[in-house]
């Protein structure tokens, strides 16, 4: 039976409803935190996730919002209590080439991928400060880093800009007792990669995938999530600004780990 090493300690995960963000809260509450769900649209999935993980609260807000975002926090100090814990999780991939720049879903995605990010990040601080300590979790990309998919020119940066807001938070919270560290992971089979696509297209995006790693295979949300509850644990208590890339050794990629 595994140690419940975060039992006592409140994780919020952002984008919790579904894909990557559901195992990360899956992950921490499974090792005793309890964890707050925040979801934007995707309410019946949210609540489908709080029916599995035992005292669990759902809480919506659209991560771009800063006046949401504020709300949500009162919320979970009403009905949960200070957060110990924060997963920056939620995001949005839109896929265009750089010469079809679209002003509106590129403003979103920066919205949603960072200053959602710095948001969530603001009223974490407060709570952890209070306390003398406190994690925060990135989710990031190694397309933030590298170069290696086409249409991502406009996603990669806002990936690369969370990278440089984990190393920036890290700098200034560290005295605090904050730890703040990012993972980077590759292409991972989730809900925000294989939405709406066929299973042929499916199948076609694991083979291409898979032949671009050194391990020949494609990523879990599993995976990420077991690098995120390392980053939560005692376990790296001495890192701190890191960058944990998780993509299976990326063959077209391999010069990116920080």
């Amino acid at each position: 039976m595994e140690t419940l090493d975060l039992e006592g300690k409140l994780a919020l995960v952002t984008g919790a409803s579904r894909g990557i963000g559901r195992a990360i809260a899956e992950e921490l509450a499974a090792h005793g935190a309890r964890v707050a769900l925040n979801y934007n649209s995707s309410r019946d999935q949210a609540a489908k996730v709080k029916s599995i993980i035992k005292g669990s609260e759902i809480f919506k807000a659209d991560m771009a919002r800063r006046d949401e975002v504020s709300e949500m926090f009162s919320q979970i100090h009403r009905k949960m209590g200070r957060v110990d814990i924060l997963v920056n999780n939620a995001g949005v991939m839109d896929l265009m080439d750089f010469e079809d720049f679209d002003e509106k879903r590129v403003r979103r995605m920066f919205d949603v991928n960072v200053m959602g990010y710095v948001y969530a990040a603001l009223e974490a601080s407060i709570d952890m400060r209070s306390t003398g300590k406190g994690i925060m979790v990135n989710i990031a990309s190694n397309a933030g880093i590298g170069t290696a998919a086409q249409g991502t020119t406009y996603y990669a940066m806002s990936k690369a800009a969370v990278i440089m807001l984990t190393k920036r938070l890290a700098f200034e919270l560290g005295h605090s007792g904050i730890r703040v560290n990012a993972i980077a992971p590759g292409w991972v089979e989730s809900d925000m990669t294989l939405s709406g696509k066929s299973e042929e297209i499916t199948e076609m995006l694991r083979k291409n995938f898979s032949q671009k790693t050194s391990m020949g295979m494609t990523g879990k949300p599993d995976f990420i999530a077991k690098a995120a509850y390392f980053l939560c644990s005692d376990n790296s208590r001495y890192m701190n600004g890191q960058v944990m890339v998780v993509d299976g050794g990326r063959t077209d990629n391999l010069t990116h780990s920080l």
